[in-house]
């Protein structure tokens, strides 16, 4: 009970931090997740119940409002059935090396999401995502390659003035 106890403090400390670097350092100086890599950038402000079943390796970014499920309380309704007594499923997440993680995704539990990929905003990732792609969608599917996102971003590496994005903007509608 000591656990679970210290498990919601810190869970309720992390919601309150509004500076997602403040939050950063608190998550990793009291080892929130099984175990964070380098350039760990993470902004939701909400972490999963059960977050030592995350693995987070080096460069990766997980943007606001990412969910992380790894556990689910349908044996409460199964063992309603009368079927026999069914127990409570959970399972870890692993993010590999170079990872992005789109706002207002979810990840699911039993899911390595491998290295260089991209998960676009609003996915569902229900199973393992494959190195050096993109996924995206309810469930999340393969819709393209990591490399060719970088080398596509390098080509149009540049700022532009307010003025000038609404410009192009207008011009692209039109």
């Amino acid at each position: 009970m000591k656990d679970y106890t210290k498990n919601q403090l810190h869970r309720l400390r992390i919601a309150l931090i509004i500076n997602s670097d403040k939050r950063n350092k608190y998550i990793i100086k009291h080892k929130i997740f099984r175990s964070v890599g380098e350039n760990f950038f993470f902004q939701p402000r909400f972490i999963p119940s059960d977050p030592q079943l995350i693995k987070f390796h080096n460069n990766d970014i997980v943007t606001s409002n990412v969910t992380f499920v790894n556990h689910d309380i349908f044996h409460l309704g199964l063992s309603k059935l009368g079927k026999g007594e069914f127990y409570y499923k959970n399972g870890c997440i692993e993010v590999m090396d170079n990872v992005y993680i789109g706002c207002n995704s979810t990840i699911l539990s039993n899911v390595r999401i491998g290295p260089n990929a991209i998960v676009a905003a609003g996915s569902v990732v229900t199973k393992d995502v494959p190195p050096n792609s993109i996924v995206a969608g309810v469930p999340a599917k393969v819709i393209g390659k990591f490399d060719d996102y970088v080398n596509k971003r390098l080509e149009t590496n540049r700022m532009y003035p307010i003025d000038m994005l609404w410009d192009k903007f207008e011009n692209e509608k039109k």
